[in-house]
């Protein structure tokens, strides 16, 4: 099939088609479906939260589990694809220092480093090492704001900037980087915040001669969507939601049927023990929580820093963990704004085959109406 998407460039890496997929924990993206998108040309995303659940070591010693599994998980991926594999990392994570250096030693193509403010190098991590290191460094954001602090901070401390920005807009999955009030209002859309981002970036790419490329995500579904916003300035997207209902997505096929059979209204917005807004598939579960009803649990150990365990009303891990291996009534599913759009489960290489086509039919009907536009009266 012929392929009107432009290649997405990051330093010396090529991605054939613009398409990083979404890193989604806990466990919902793990080698399986990362290495399947990228044999398919796009960026294949290992979510880092939470492997030392999924992959137990003696001693329950999580935080060495959950460095150890990642390493495990990148070099699962790596036997299964030449493409480039991305690894993504929460900031606010308790064993930030350990998850990133794991990654950084078994020579991930890109971290993306999201859910807080990465200011700090890890302990371990020298300036030098930062500096020279062949693994790419996204951020990940909700604002303009955000990324000329981070850039700016990283020029003046880190001398060197991160190699691409991901902007992920209100309409994600997941917990938002919003505020409650901001999440449906139309000045914080991500078409309205593209270019605030594209601005801050083009400010350090002019003072450091550096390519900076920028992504959106956060509620692009179609072929079409793509094509639309990076006719805005984006120069790939980010996508997650979709990629749950594939075959290869690591997670349980009951967990995956919940975004088959969900409707429009069972997407909403919930108050995470964490203290951010999350987007997801409402159920039993969550009602429950509504409700006041808590669910008590035993915390593994405080996987996250803005985490208060002792007044949670759920451990938002287990939980998690829980609906990833299908235990649905024990846990719940986070979402993307159009999660209610998913018909069936498909492959990837059946979802890139999709997605392409109506990005090359929205190309088509642009051009065309250019021609149209340009014909003589």
């Amino acid at each position: 099939m012929l392929n009107k998407m432009p290649q997405l460039k990051i330093g010396e890496l090529i991605a054939k088609i613009p398409i990083i997929q979404g890193g989604m924990g806990v466990g919902i993206s793990l080698s399986k479906l990362a290495a399947a998108v990228a044999n398919e040309g796009g960026i294949g995303v290992i979510s880092s939260v939470g492997l030392g659940i999924l992959h137990p070591q003696p001693g329950n010693d999580y935080k060495a589990a959950n460095a150890l599994a990642l390493k495990q998980e990148i070099r699962a991926a790596r036997a299964k694809t030449k493409g480039i594999i991305g690894v993504n990392i929460m900031v606010a994570l308790t064993d930030f220092d350990d998850q990133i250096n794991a990654a950084f030693e078994e020579g991930a193509d890109i971290v993306f480093l999201g859910a807080g403010l990465p200011l700090k190098l890890p302990s371990t991590m020298t300036l030098e090492y930062l500096q020279n290191t062949k693994t790419k460094i996204g951020i990940i954001v909700s604002s303009g704001r955000a990324a000329k602090l981070i850039l700016s901070h990283w020029a003046e401390h880190f001398n060197r900037v991160p190699d691409l920005v991901v902007l992920e807009g209100p309409n994600a999955g997941g917990h938002l980087g919003f505020k409650q009030e901001q999440i449906f209002d139309d000045k914080f859309s991500l078409e309205e915040l593209l270019p605030q981002v594209k601005q801050a970036v083009e400010e350090i790419e002019q003072k450091y001669s550096k390519t900076i490329p920028v992504i959106a995500g956060g509620g692009i579904y179609t072929g079409a969507q793509i094509h639309r916003i990076m006719e805005l300035g984006a120069n790939g997207v980010q996508m997650g939601t979709r990629f749950v209902a594939t075959e290869e997505c690591d997670a349980d096929p009951a967990f995956k049927q919940l975004y088959v059979d969900c409707e429009e209204q069972d997407i909403v917005i919930i108050k995470s023990p964490v203290g951010l807004p999350g987007r997801a598939i409402r159920n039993e579960f969550l009602d429950d929580v509504a409700q006041g009803i808590k669910k008590p649990f035993v915390c593994p150990w405080k996987c996250l820093k803005t985490c208060d365990y002792k007044v949670s009303p759920y451990c938002i891990a287990l939980a998690l963990i829980n609906a990833r291996n299908g235990a649905l009534n024990d846990g719940f599913a986070f979402a993307g704004a159009n999660a209610y759009l998913v018909k069936q489960i498909s492959t990837v290489k059946e979802l890139f085959k999709e997605l392409i086509q109506e990005y090359n039919d929205s190309c088509n009907r642009l051009l065309n109406s250019a021609k149209v536009e340009l014909a003589p009266q």
